[in-house]
């Protein structure tokens, strides 16, 4: 037995985290999280004695108030089943294009997030941090704009390279190609030139339109981190939680202690 799988399978009012959310615990660490404090170091203590006992599945709800003495208010019942480990399950797609100072800071804030999936692409393998994080794609093409037609149509894109060439026509392949949604880094300047000639492509100004150009949070600045905070809050806001907060959840049969 390598660990216990411990699942949020239904709450009630007000809860650290959402159904479905999971943590694995071992004997010498975890990992993921179902919200901290007092629910989930119980949770550990009953997935310890769990392997200390050999038992395999068991069922538990807490009432955090009452039990636990947590103000959320609502109730909890947690899922606990043995597993070799902890399933990533597949979340949105989500391509970064460029793998520059901008590129790593959005991976490193989105990349831990359990709701998305992330391709991260760039032109050699140089350019990307070693080791990558954990959980991305990572991908290394010389030419960027015909590897858009691999992207899913839903896919999220967010354009970041190091050349406004390629930039413009990785934009023209993504409209070309489809997408949930697409962002663009860049001035307003920027953007107005890609505009026009993306029109010259023969690309409508409704579907231009689409592609968020500059991205990010003006108000936070310009430094990569900043731009990567308002970039993925946007993202998680406008897209990445309603997509995940639609997909149901597999809980599976639960055996009570």
């Amino acid at each position: 037995m390598s660990g216990i799988r411990v699942t949020i399978a239904a709450v009630q009012g007000s809860a650290p985290r959402e159904e479905g959310a999971a943590m694995l615990v071992r004997g010498d660490g975890i990992e993921g999280t179902i919200g901290g404090g007092a629910l989930e170091w119980e949770a550990m203590r009953i997935a310890r004695q769990m392997l200390a006992d050999g038992r395999a599945r068991a069922e538990h709800r807490f009432p955090l108030g009452p039990a636990l003495g947590q103000c959320c208010g609502g109730a909890v019942t947690l899922s606990f089943e043995a597993v070799a480990g902890l399933e990533r399950a597949r979340g949105a797609d989500l391509w970064i294009w460029g793998a520059g100072h901008v590129g790593r800071a959005i991976v490193g804030v989105m990349a831990p997030l359990p709701h998305v999936t992330i391709t991260w692409a760039d032109t050699g393998p140089a350019r990307f941090p070693d080791p990558p994080p954990e959980g991305v794609e990572i991908i290394a093409a010389a030419d960027l704009p015909r590897l858009m037609a691999h992207a899913p149509v839903h896919a999220h894109h967010l354009i970041l390279t190091y050349s406004h060439e390629i930039d413009l026509a990785l934009c023209h392949a993504a409209l070309t190609r489809g997408f949930a949604s697409c962002g663009l880094i860049g001035s307003a300047t920027k953007w107005a030139r890609f505009r026009s000639r993306l029109a010259a492509l023969g690309h409508g100004d409704a579907e231009i339109s689409r592609i968020l150009c500059p991205i990010g949070d003006p108000a936070l600045g310009k430094h990569p981190q900043a731009i990567a905070l308002g970039v993925a809050g946007r993202l998680v806001k406008e897209h990445l939680h309603k997509e995940s907060a639609s997909k149901p959840i597999h809980r599976g049969k639960v055996i009570r202690s």
